[in-house]
């Protein structure tokens, strides 16, 4: 049973998460919040397996909101849910450690998809989308010393074989896992591994995270 907290200030847009996800016999509401400031109360208290975060909501953002239950720690995943699926809170949601994002238009289908994989550890966003993503907002990366050194310097890839740093690479440049077998004569199990092995190495929750990771250490840059 993958447990969910729904974040939104829209009473109905809350009613109608709820109404769908308790028609599904493998989702449980666990509870609702109206704005950043209880989601986070309510995630520290009830640990759910997903939350569904609206972005703009009053006091406390989604954004903040996200950083702040990812930052505790917990196994609790964060879904933003938002109005534009190229907007830039949408962006700062999953630098701030959100594990996806869907549109609010998204069909019922879609949104059920996605939590299930949020809650199984996959990612929402196809690999290709967040490349589109990240190109059009790369200029919100941070800069400073920091960001002009080379990939080989930045801790989190220390640990790293040459064979994990070129899919980490080619995770960033939006390749599917079957793309990257296909294309490195991989077997595809062998590629899970891989990109297993990533994550934990270098602490990155989910594939969004090592997109994100790719483009901070300069492994991929945009054009």
């Amino acid at each position: 049973m993958t447990t969910v907290l729904i974040a939104d200030d829209q009473p109905l847009q809350r009613f109608g998460s709820r109404m769908l996800l308790e028609s599904q016999d493998d989702m449980t509401v666990v509870g609702e919040a109206a704005n950043g400031s209880e989601a986070v109360r309510l995630a520290a208290e009830l640990h759910p397996d997903v939350v569904l975060m609206d972005i703009r909501m009053p006091g406390l953002d989604g954004i903040e909101a996200t950083r702040r239950i990812t930052a505790a720690g917990d196994r609790t995943r964060i879904l933003i849910v938002t109005t534009f699926d190229l907007d830039e809170y949408a962006y700062a949601g999953l630098r701030a450690g959100a594990s996806g994002f869907l549109v609010k238009d998204a069909q019922p289908e879609e949104l059920l998809a996605g939590i299930r994989a949020v809650a199984t550890g996959d990612a929402v966003v196809a690999p290709s989308l967040t490349r589109r993503l990240l190109d059009a907002y790369v200029h919100h990366l941070p800069t400073g010393p920091s960001s002009e050194a080379l990939p080989q310097d930045d801790p989190r890839l220390a640990s790293l074989t040459d064979r994990e740093r070129e899919i980490l690479t080619v995770i960033g440049k939006g390749w599917t896992n079957t793309e990257i077998a296909t294309r490195l004569h991989l077997a595809e199990s062998t590629v899970k591994t891989h990109v297993g092995r990533i994550l934990a190495k270098t602490g990155s929750r989910d594939r969004i995270q090592a997109v994100i990771l790719a483009y901070d250490t300069k492994l991929v840059q945009t054009s």
